[in-house]
């Protein structure tokens, strides 16, 4: 039997390249470059590796045929909804970086003597544990904490992570696929429990995300064996001829309802939401803004890419269950965000219910819900980003991050600034007219009903109403309740962190008044999965 010769299209791949590429530079900076100088370095490499990234991104979107190309053997698909998709996560990352760089040391004499007598305080802005190995409350964190460590393995974790999530939609066959799902997750275990205060509470965050994600990837795992055992390849355009020619084998059937168990679980969606809220919760704001965005881009991807490329031949059988699937997420999500007392939580249970209409794109199964999908995903991340970095910028008088809802009152008169842009990150979620997620919310219901799945808009559109509550309930809070002794004080953030808040709140704005540039570029991406 002769083996294929591999060939690596290198320049089709270099978007992909230069992400994992800088990864690894920044591993060896970590090992050889001296303590003082590896946060400017490491900062330096992250943020130009992103923009070399995008920059290729464009370069190879342009030199591109209409009918894209596979690249590896055929394991990895190069065509339109890739390289919007990856764009995408490259966009996000960027201001994700420029969040976790933050290292505003605004209280150090005050920390000072703090730390000296033994309590935990925060310096400015720095939401990560000074030395991760060191047990919470422990003299070895507090030396560290005293001397001004900081964690800069962070940022090749980062770039790690992301180039997984570029992988991922990608990914022309399963057994890809199930790489680009472990690199993309195994870095964000590990950053989820790197929070500065709290640290229990983080590293608890971080083992229930690794368990959780452990199961969904065995369940992942097994599902891609039964799909080769029915279908005889790993390749998604070949599981689609299979199944054509073969019918609908039992085998089949459950091999793709565990395989969706994997990628639910990434989206967030209903039964296999439980780690979001803890997970959001626990880990450092700025590595939750990163998560709720860029994760959702990555998974959509993937799961578009296998409902569209691969089942097609079972349209039947899978349209029914992501209808319960939406119906869970748009239900569960709301109602139970309607009661937190913590706005991470409140967010995370937003987030879940936006899975929800983010799948009513996908069920739509029609040209129009593709590209609603992925204007949605774009329109959905910007706002996400913004809204946690906000969230991380509030600290009570210790500077330690205070998200406790009660105590936001009367914050918006304190800072205007900062409760006007978070109030249009909250309108925008609610689907508010003018803002980004109006559009977006339009355009999956209308492709939806198209789609005939009329019910699901109905439930979608009440789902829509009762979220406007829990919203407008933060708004109300800050600008129209009195301040009080508890209520939390804005630290002033560097001024890369101010223009990527001020760009996120632009993008919400411009997409909600002039949406059409972006519809037609989802639109254009949209074409060549159909």
């Amino acid at each position: 039997m002769t083996l294929p010769t591999p060939s690596v299209e290198y320049f089709l791949l270099c978007p992909m390249l230069i992400v994992f590429g800088i990864a690894v530079v920044g591993v060896l900076a970590e090992a050889f470059l001296p303590r003082n100088i590896r946060y400017v370095s490491q900062v330096t490499l992250a943020l130009g590796g992103l923009i070399a990234a995008f920059a290729a991104d464009i370069v190879v979107s342009r030199s591109l045929p209409a009918s894209g190309r596979s690249g590896v053997l055929g394991a990895v698909a190069i065509d339109r909804p890739t390289l919007y998709l990856q764009g995408t996560v490259v966009l996000v990352a960027l201001l994700a970086v420029i969040f976790i760089a933050e290292r505003t040391n605004v209280a150090a004499t005050a920390n000072k003597v703090k730390v000296a007598a033994g309590v935990s305080t925060a310096s400015g802005l720095d939401a990560f544990t000074p030395q991760a190995s060191a047990v919470p409350g422990s003299d070895a964190e507090r030396e560290a904490e005293r001397a001004g460590a900081a964690q800069t393995e962070l940022f090749p974790l980062l770039m790690l992570s992301v180039g997984g999530m570029m992988v991922f939609p990608a990914a022309n066959d399963l057994l890809t696929m199930f790489v680009a799902l472990e690199v993309l997750s195994l870095p964000l275990y590990l950053m989820c429990g790197l929070a500065r205060h709290r640290r229990l509470l983080s590293q608890e965050a971080a083992m229930k995300y690794f368990l959780l994600g452990a199961f969904s990837s065995a369940f992942f795992l097994y599902g891609v064996a039964l799909i080769y055992g029915a279908t005889g390849t790993l390749l998604l355009p070949g599981i689609r001829d299979a199944l054509a020619a073969h019918g609908d084998s039992s085998m089949a059937l459950v091999g793709v309802a565990l395989l969706s168990v994997g990628l639910l679980f990434k989206v967030g969606a209903v039964p296999f939401h439980s780690w979001i809220p803890d997970v959001y919760q626990g880990a450092p704001t700025p590595i939750t803004g990163f998560m709720a965005a860029a994760t959702k881009v990555a998974a959509f991807g993937a799961l578009l890419r296998v409902v569209y490329v691969a089942l097609p031949p079972l349209h039947e059988e899978w349209r029914p269950v992501l209808w319960a699937i939406a119906i869970l997420t748009m239900a569960v999500g709301t109602v139970t965000a309607v009661n937190q007392a913590d706005v991470k939580r409140m967010l995370a249970y937003s987030s879940v219910a936006h899975v929800g209409f983010i799948l009513t794109g996908v069920i739509a199964d029609n040209h129009a819900g593709l590209a609603a999908t992925l204007f949605y995903l774009v329109a959905y991340s910007f706002s996400t980003v913004g809204a946690f970095a906000i969230v991380g910028l509030i600290r009570n008088s210790d500077g330690v991050e205070d998200a406790t809802l009660s105590h936001w009152a009367g914050l918006g008169q304190r800072s205007p600034i900062v409760g006007v842009m978070l109030s249009m990150f909250l309108l925008a979620f609610a689907g508010i007219p003018l803002t980004s997620g109006f559009i977006s919310k339009l355009t999956v219901f209308q492709a939806a009903a198209q789609g005939g799945a009329v019910p699901l808009v109905i439930i979608g559109v009440i789902a829509s109403g009762v979220a406007a509550y829990f919203y407008v309930r933060v708004i109300v809070l800050m600008f129209f309740t009195e301040p009080t002794d508890d209520t939390p004080q804005v630290v002033a953030p560097g001024i890369l962190s101010k223009i990527a808040i001020a760009l996120c709140a632009a993008i919400t704005v411009i997409l909600g008044i002039f949406p059409q540039p972006l519809l037609d570029l989802a639109d254009h991406a949209a074409q060549l999965l159909q």
